[in-house]
């Protein structure tokens, strides 16, 4: 089974632990060191939504684009939840992005980018981006560092709630973390449904991430700590990436 066409409809209540509320906040404080009046911005990647109905709440004008139907669909059911414009969604990978104009800056958060685990689709989907991003706008996105997937390598992890049971066990082998998702969900009859899902993520260094966006015609590369301004510190687990598009 394809990645989200089940965990979608568990995902918020699954990972009810993510603090969106301070990651938007150090979202902002890369806006503003940018020095870019920032009031267009794309989420690349954007899932359920959270994000994107946050930032929409704090007066930005969001687009939100996705691969998943599922998840867009949780996403648009959001509307009327958040104050400010609602968002425009769009249905489209990663590297086949296609906007119709420009934003001011470009977020990918929760380590989306590692989900593309072929090296092209990854240099691929920089340069939309640079298409897509407004001479000196900004892009921001995270990633899982090579020290969080080797940590990974045959862990098993548990999350449940009254109504779902999710167990998922992780694989890391030749630079490729591969999820096994068994997700329980308990049905109106108190019956259980289970479904698999299997996720793969691909681990990449900073340093050709570095050369990738340089490729692509981006600058002034910085290479943040967890939401920190500052340069990641050893054994780092995520770390963040900001650069201005020339």
């Amino acid at each position: 089974m394809s990645c989200y066409e089940q965990l979608a409809a568990c995902y918020d209540t699954l990972t009810g632990d993510v603090d969106y509320v301070r990651r938007a906040d150090y979202l902002e404080r890369l806006f503003r060191r940018s020095r870019l009046n920032v009031h267009t911005v794309l989420d690349l990647a954007c899932g359920t939504g959270t994000m994107t109905w946050l930032l929409a709440g704090r007066g930005y004008e969001m687009i939100g684009v996705d691969g998943s139907e599922n998840m867009l669909a949780a996403a648009m059911e959001k509307r009327g939840t958040a104050e400010g414009e609602k968002p425009l969604f769009l249905h489209q990978s990663m590297p086949r992005l296609d906007l119709y104009g420009t934003v001011d800056a470009a977020v990918c958060c929760l380590d989306s980018l590692n989900y593309l685990t072929r090296p092209a689709d990854v240099r691929r989907t920089l340069e939309r981006l640079r298409l897509f991003i407004a001479p000196g706008g900004v892009l921001i996105f995270d990633v899982n560092t090579p020290e969080k997937f080797r940590a990974l390598d045959g862990q098993v992890f548990l999350d449940e709630t009254e109504e779902t049971y999710c167990v998922w066990r992780a694989e890391y082998s030749r630079q490729v973390c591969t999820y096994y998702l068994d997700l329980f969900r308990r049905r109106a009859d108190g019956s259980w449904k289970r479904d698999l899902e299997i996720h793969r993520e691909r681990c990449y260094t900073p340093e050709q991430l570095t050369a990738w966006l340089q490729e692509a015609g981006f600058g002034r590369i910085r290479i943040h700590g967890e939401e920190r301004m500052g340069a990641p510190r050893a054994g780092e687990q995520r770390i963040y990436f900001s650069c201005i598009r020339l």
